[in-house]
């Protein structure tokens, strides 16, 4: 039988490295004056295409269907939605010892978007879990996540997030909703297109996230706010993160568990209800964040990376749990019955 394995070192995402180039081209050679401008535009076009791809993607059939087991998906969104952000406001208490408000200000923004897709079916997958539930789960709260993070945002960053208004609430409808129920429309005649393109789609994707980490790291260097940040406060926001983590990953696999889930659903929730996404995150926090969305998705970077480290050494530990070998274990054969002798005029002998 073969054995699922995992690489021996912790990932390291690749395409998080290409994030960090990118802010250190920004640092460099930030975007300035007319270039800024294109710059702009373009990063405007193309999170309205992103979401565009992400609505042609999503198969209605299938988050309908997956609404029968809609105890697990309200689950997920609890964790995702309202204990995420409720650890967030507790970590007020952060500032000003290991935080600085700007820093606070993107920590809490992050505990507001939605989970993960890919990288939750991958860890799910290798523990032996509930694959289908962690992508239907990681499907609805991305789509839940369109409308409710700008809300959480307003009323809980309100307008020390950078200028939160009504007019960023347009934007979003605009630039995020608009887009994303256009690409749900346009489904059932370019669904096959998407499908058949997804790799090279894919880089499409990663190219516009990188366009929009570009352009917001350009115009916090011309404003100067990295000044703000010292190496003691980034340290500060990685304790800080790497207790949000700890505290998701305990209460998604025991709570569950005291809600009476089994294996393979606990191993889904987990990984679905204590990951948050990066793809969504960025460009959400472009849109509401405008020229401080720098500081803001500073956070959401570092916890991204971080859940892929710790959650590749779990599920690679669930994989061999006693439980999951009983899972994919076949059943014993039957022991074979004695057969009648041939040749003797007894039986069994």
């Amino acid at each position: 039988m073969k054995r699922l394995t995992w690489p021996s070192r912790m990932p390291i995402d690749p395409y998080v490295l290409l994030l960090l180039g990118t802010v250190c081209l920004a640092a460099v050679l930030p975007a300035r004056g007319v270039a800024a401008d294109t710059a702009s535009g373009a990063s405007t076009a193309a999170i309205a295409f992103l979401f565009f791809l992400y609505g042609a993607r999503l198969s209605t059939r299938e988050a309908v269907e997956g609404l029968r087991h809609w105890r697990l998906h309200v689950t997920v969104l609890v964790c995702t939605f309202v204990v995420f952000p409720v650890l967030g406001l507790a970590a007020r208490g952060l500032v000003p010892v290991l935080l600085t408000h700007p820093l606070y200000q993107g920590f809490l923004f992050l505990t507001l978007v939605p989970s993960t897709i890919q990288s939750s079916i991958a860890f799910t997958s290798i523990a032996r879990g509930n694959v289908p539930a962690a992508i239907c789960a990681g499907s609805f709260s991305s789509l839940v996540g369109i409308v409710i993070t700008p809300l959480l945002a307003a009323a809980l960053l309100g307008n020390s997030g950078g200028g939160f208004s009504v007019d960023s609430m347009v934007k979003i409808v605009l630039q995020l909703l608009v887009p994303f129920v256009a690409g749900q429309l346009l489904r059932p005649w370019i669904g096959a297109f998407v499908t058949r393109h997804k790799k090279v789609l894919g880089l499409v994707d990663r190219g516009s996230i990188l366009l929009v980490v570009y352009t917001a790291f350009s115009e916090g260097m011309v404003r100067g706010i990295w000044h703000q940040v010292s190496p003691v406060r980034l340290g500060g926001l990685l304790v800080a993160e790497a207790a949000l983590l700890a505290v998701m990953l305990f209460l998604t696999w025991y709570g569950a568990k005291a809600l009476g889930f089994g294996r393979g659903d606990r191993i889904a929730i987990q990984f679905a209800g204590s990951k948050k996404s990066l793809a969504s995150g960025l460009p959400m926090a472009s849109v509401l964040f405008g020229a401080h969305a720098s500081l803001a998705v500073l956070p959401l970077m570092l916890f991204h990376q971080m859940q892929l480290m710790v959650c590749a050494v779990i599920a690679k530990r669930r994989a061999h749990d006693p439980e999951a070998q009983e899972d994919v274990l076949p059943p014993a054969a039957p022991a074979a019955r004695p057969r009648p002798a041939v040749g003797t005029g007894t039986p069994g002998r």
